[in-house]
């Protein structure tokens, strides 16, 4: 669980972690991103969790396939 800051919903704060291990790597391309996980580990409702991966497919980062879950969207080269 990560220590929240009570001046912003938990929700743009899990999709900034989340946004995070995309960037670094930590979350790599076509990796499942598992809600059940996630409300494990951050501590939160899944409406909570669904707000953040919806703002991340919003992003571009998620892609949602309906009945497989939610994965890392490839992303582009910035070469």
């Amino acid at each position: 669980m990560i220590d929240y800051d009570p001046t912003r919903p938990k929700w743009e704060q899990i999709a900034e972690a989340l946004r995070a291990r995309i960037a670094s790597g930590e979350l790599p391309p076509r990796t499942l991103v598992s809600e059940v996980q996630l409300e494990a580990e951050f501590g939160v409702a899944r409406g909570t969790v669904r707000k953040a991966t919806a703002a991340l497919r919003e992003e571009g980062l998620l892609i949602t396939t309906p009945g497989m879950g939610s994965f890392v969207a490839d992303q582009p080269s910035t070469t």
